[in-house]
């Protein structure tokens, strides 16, 4: 590790039941080190009482999301070199409920929304697709189309930077909206018009402002402002299987 210094590291601690604080830490870091990494060494060294989820240390399992410096960011793809600063305050995600300290809970604002979109292939003869006796071929075009959007993790960065969420907990989020979206542009499903009819509504894709926060902090480049946008057109048109594209 090349030496960048010693690091003050202030992370927002909260247990159930009791009110906020904020504890500081100090640890010596490298260029490369990430914020992950600085806050199990923090764990292993200093307090085992600080709560941290994480799993796959790869940016591939997008557990270790947190706002790191005022934005959401995976923690371990975040490294000091990065962020070009020793002074580093970590929170936990906005806009999901707490657990403890670092920790949100998923369920309600990003499971069950991304349910709530069918993020699945629907096929008219079901017996057919789970008994195939071919392939569902595919274009290169077609499969552009959503290549980007199957990207999509579920770190729950774009519903943490969303500002609609905030002030209309009820809105399904980017998330969602962008997985509708990769569903329903995929020339192997038939099940576009449900996905439309789901999103269709006052907390669903009308609901968002066009802020674009929840693209600026993707990690995966999914662009789900963007994906809101196309939904909007289609719902607009009606033609859930028709190439669209924003100028």
């Amino acid at each position: 590790m090349v030496l960048l210094g010693e690091a003050r590291v202030r992370v927002r601690r909260y247990e159930p039941g009791k009110s906020f604080y904020y504890r500081e830490y100090r640890v010596k870091v490298g260029k490369y080190t990430t914020v992950l990494d600085t806050l199990l060494r923090i764990i292993e060294e200093q307090d085992s009482t600080l709560a941290v989820r994480y799993s796959c240390k790869m940016g591939i399992c997008g557990s270790c999301g947190m706002v790191i410096n005022g934005a959401p960011r995976l923690a371990c793809e975040t490294t000091f070199r990065s962020l070009g600063t020793t002074e580093v305050e970590v929170e936990p995600l906005y806009n999901f409920p707490l657990v403890r300290d670092l920790v949100t809970r998923f369920n309600e604002l990003l499971f069950n929304n991304h349910r709530r979109v069918k993020p699945y292939l629907i096929r008219k003869d079901v017996k057919e697709q789970f008994n195939p006796v071919a392939e569902y071929r595919q274009t290169p075009l077609e499969l552009a189309e959503f290549l980007a959007y199957s990207y999509c993790i579920m770190c729950g960065l774009c519903v943490a930077a969303c500002p609609v969420v905030y002030e209309k907990p009820s809105f399904i989020g980017p998330q969602a909206l962008a997985q509708a979206l990769r569903w329903t542009v995929d020339s192997r499903d038939e099940g576009g018009e449900e996905r439309l009819d789901a999103v269709d509504r006052g907390d669903g894709v009308w609901a968002c402002e066009y802020v674009g926060a929840c693209s600026k902090v993707c990690p995966k480049g999914v662009d789900p402002a963007g994906a809101i946008q196309r939904l909007k057109i289609m719902l607009a048109t009606r033609t859930p299987r028709k190439i669209l594209k924003l100028t």
